[in-house]
């Protein structure tokens, strides 16, 4: 299970529309009210993509994505900031690899529900096997999701 060690970067991962992007940002918004002491930042999967031009959706393409977020945030947690990575990152062995460099908090998202942006679902998606914290979030409010994220993140 997870390590309640301090953790130094939270990974959202997950298909598209499962409330990645939604959490990252409420959890930015109650960690940098409830902690001046640290700055968060939101590494996003679709603003790297727009930022760098990457719109290949291709392995390599995600990799490449993936590795440039990884980069920002070793960046960010070299400055004593926490960043908090919304990114699909479809390959276990890149998260992994973050993982054995930092302590980071993985959450899995995942939902049974249509959202609409199932054309960019990766095929090839490895969900974690261990060290993470599993969360479906069908039928979970965004602030019964957020809560249980703050209950392992502190």
């Amino acid at each position: 299970m997870i390590q309640k060690d301090k953790h130094q970067a939270i990974w959202l991962t997950g298909q598209p529309a499962s409330g990645k992007t939604t959490l990252a940002s409420l959890l930015i918004f109650h960690l940098s009210n409830a902690n001046q002491k640290y700055k968060y930042f939101n590494i996003d999967g679709d603003d790297l993509r727009d930022l760098f031009q990457n719109k290949d959706y291709s392995r390599k393409g995600r990799e490449a994505n993936i590795r440039l977020g990884m980069s920002i945030a070793a960046y960010l947690i070299n400055k004593n900031c926490i960043p908090i990575i919304s990114l699909v990152s479809p390959y276990r062995f890149l998260r992994e690899e973050f993982k054995s460099k930092y302590n980071v908090l993985e959450v899995y998202l995942h939902t049974e529900e249509i959202r609409g942006r199932e054309n960019y679902f990766a095929e090839d998606y490895e969900p974690p096997e261990s060290n993470f914290l599993d969360m479906d979030t069908t039928h979970k409010s965004e602030k019964e999701s957020l809560d249980e994220i703050l209950n392992v993140y502190r």
